[in-house]
């Protein structure tokens, strides 16, 4: 069982400017977060994908 990758997208533009490696596949909720968006130029929530 090794580790697979998410990406996390921004929830205003769509943009997927973050990856991160998930190891618990059991999760039914996805993580967001509160990150910089480079094309928004500014702090947005950051919802993973697939």
């Amino acid at each position: 069982m090794g580790q697979r990758k998410s990406a996390l997208a921004c929830t205003v533009c769509g943009s997927r400017n973050y990856s991160r490696a998930v190891s618990d596949t059991n999760r039914t909720e996805r993580l967001e977060v509160k990150k910089f968006c480079k094309y928004c130029e500014k702090h947005t929530l950051h919802s993973e994908t697939k």
